[in-house]
């Protein structure tokens, strides 16, 4: 947020937003819901694609959480060094969706991004790696911009789970809610681009379409155009909740 003189007083403009998403279909979505085109924008290390009036900028991070989480690290730096710092990293994109309460053609808003294989695997079970007195496995999106994204959008709020293998079995899927109750969906880049906010200092949020549900591999039943226009959609709606984005509201304390 940038604070503004105008007729003798102060006032804040809109904190400037950066999407990550994982590859160009999914940015382009995202632009899609937006009236104006968007131009690129090359920095060290990553290209942008800037919308006009006041708009997110667009990035197509890569697929899995460390190129997302480098990507966006570059970006967040590359704004910071311009003197113009984002104030909101909205992580974006397509992700498989948990049986029954996040079918396919729904949104998933995270209220918690969760590393779900980051750790180790033991005689006794799984351990998250802040088991080992390590890091972290889990970051909390601001409360207050959750509600407000679930309330436009009609996003469901849950986990969404970081993981660098998409699951691909019953039986890892049954494992994933077991550890996870509260997860809702799965992707591949949430976590890693939190872990960049995090290191700057910078909100984080996550939103998925879901294009499958979790669990066996079949192709077959992949709804990604279906999924993207959700995406699409989503951000039409969301874009007002973005504009309006005060980063001290970052501050509230998780819902759990």
């Amino acid at each position: 947020m940038v604070l503004q003189a105008e007729e003798g007083r102060l006032t804040t403009s809109p904190a400037r937003v950066l999407v990550a998403t994982a590859v160009p279909a999914e940015r382009d979505a995202v632009a899609r819901a937006f009236p104006a085109p968007a131009a690129g924008l090359s920095r060290p290390g990553v290209a942008l694609h800037r919308l006009p009036d006041g708009g997110p900028d667009l990035l197509a991070a890569g697929v899995g959480p460390a190129l997302a989480a480098a990507s966006t690290a570059a970006a967040l730096t590359a704004a910071a060094l311009d003197g113009a710092p984002y104030g909101l990293v909205v992580s974006a994109g397509i992700g498989g969706g948990f049986p029954p309460h996040a079918p396919v053609g729904s949104l998933v808003v995270a209220d918690a991004i969760t590393a779900a294989d980051l750790g180790a695997e033991t005689a006794d079970g799984f351990l998250p790696v802040t088991d080992l007195g390590f890091g972290t496995v889990t970051h909390h999106p601001p409360p207050a911009l959750v509600r407000a994204t679930a309330a436009a959008t009609g996003a469901r709020p849950g986990t969404v789970l970081t993981g660098s293998t998409v699951t691909g079995t019953a039986e890892r899927a049954a494992l994933l809610r077991a550890r996870h109750p509260h997860a809702l969906a799965e992707a591949m880049e949430g976590f890693g681009v939190a872990e960049a906010a995090a290191a700057h200092g910078v909100a984080v949020l996550e939103l998925r379409a879901v294009s499958n549900p979790v669990g066996p591999r079949d192709r077959a039943a992949w709804r990604i155009g279906e999924a993207l226009a959700a995406l699409t959609d989503a951000f039409g709606k969301l874009a007002p909740v973005l504009r309006s984005w005060n980063p001290h509201d970052a501050h509230d304390r998780p819902d759990r």
